[in-house]
């Protein structure tokens, strides 16, 4: 290649930077999904799919510092992303996201929206939970063939030196464990959909069945109000959820409480949190939306090696009801943008 065409490739380059630059979209809300099955429409869905093909997402955009093309609706105010499932791959995303010179993010409504595992002490499959807490899992872990006797598991915070102690260690750099969101947004959502129908099916309703004396766990899906607990590791079992539980109440001094697990939502708040102090986004205008795929732990009379093992039954059931109770939401903020650009609703 000349040198007169590398320059002429890099002025043409520098003037669409800088055009997207003083030219941003001015995006009221993002969709925030961890993964898809197949493609983006018309086959089996994953977290992505109702909302392109139910929100007319159809302008496919390139997003070289994700691992999935953006899709936007035809003005431009809406965007769709997934981000790939597990922590580094959120992060990554939503930082890339957050500091794309294209898209103007300070008055957007972020709704983080996938499936999720669920304590059978709280909740359903299908059943859709609205977060005030996101909790994250940096640990220590003695295996527990080798725990004193005592333990009842063998996780413990960094800067302890056993299980439940009274108080989260203090440690400056340690800020990954707990991201509140807003209190007051999450209430609004939440009384925006709690009484909707979410959708059932037989199988899932003859598994839930199966969990005799949780009585939560055997309800039809439902909408209600719980905390989220965020690991690279997909664990899972009885002991496991009961970690979960005193991890989360825990990091959020008894306020909060554990109902679904995941693999990404610390990672969106860590970046998120960091573009809130550049500026680039309203870290006020976030809502953690999980839906049940699958419980956390094994039904009475089974194994946990078993049960994490089992395809997942729950996976149709619980991304209809992503789709219903976050669409609802974000039309609510959508359809009354004169109001909620700056206003945040609840608050």
């Amino acid at each position: 290649m000349s040198l007169r065409i590398l320059s002429a490739l890099t002025i043409v380059l520098f003037a669409n930077l800088m055009n997207a630059q003083e030219n941003p979209w001015p995006i009221r809300a993002v969709i925030v999904t961890t993964f898809e099955i197949g493609a983006d429409t018309g086959d089996a869905p994953g977290e992505f799919q109702l909302w392109v093909e139910r929100e007319h997402l159809d302008q496919v955009i390139d997003f070289p510092g994700g691992v999935h093309p953006l899709r936007t609706n035809k003005d431009h105010t809406v965007l769709g992303m997934v981000s790939g499932p597990t922590l580094i791959n959120a992060t990554a995303s939503m930082m890339a996201l957050g500091l794309d010179p294209r898209f103007d993010l300070t008055h957007a409504y972020f709704l983080i929206n996938g499936i999720a595992g669920v304590d059978p002490h709280d909740a359903s499959i299908g059943s859709a939970v609205w977060a005030n807490y996101v909790i994250g899992d940096v640990s220590r872990f003695i295996d527990p063939r080798e725990m004193p006797k005592d333990w009842p598991y063998g996780i413990f915070p960094i800067g302890s030196h056993a299980p439940r102690p009274a108080e989260p260690p203090k440690h400056p750099w340690m800020r990954s464990n707990l991201y509140p969101l807003n209190e007051k947004l999450a209430a609004w959502a939440f009384a925006q959909t709690r009484n909707l129908k979410l959708q059932d099916d037989d199988k899932v309703a003859a598994f839930r069945a199966g969990f005799k004396g949780f009585p939560n766990a055997q309800r039809p899906p439902f909408v209600l109000r719980g905390d989220t607990f965020a690991s690279n590791t997909y664990w899972h079992g009885e002991k496991m959820t009961e970690f979960a539980n005193d991890w989360v109440a825990l990091y959020t001094g008894g306020k909060g409480n554990f109902v679904t697990t995941q693999m990404e939502d610390s990672g969106f708040m860590g970046a998120l949190e960091r573009l809130q102090t550049m500026h680039r986004v309203d870290i006020n205008r976030v809502m953690d939306l999980r839906t049940a795929s699958n419980y956390t732990m094994q039904r009475p009379g089974h194994t946990a090696v078993e049960s994490v093992t089992a395809p997942y039954i729950g996976t149709r059931v619980a991304v209809e009801s992503a789709w219903l109770c976050g669409s609802t939401v974000l039309h609510k903020i959508l359809d009354n943008w004169v109001t909620t650009r700056d206003h945040i609703p609840g608050n």
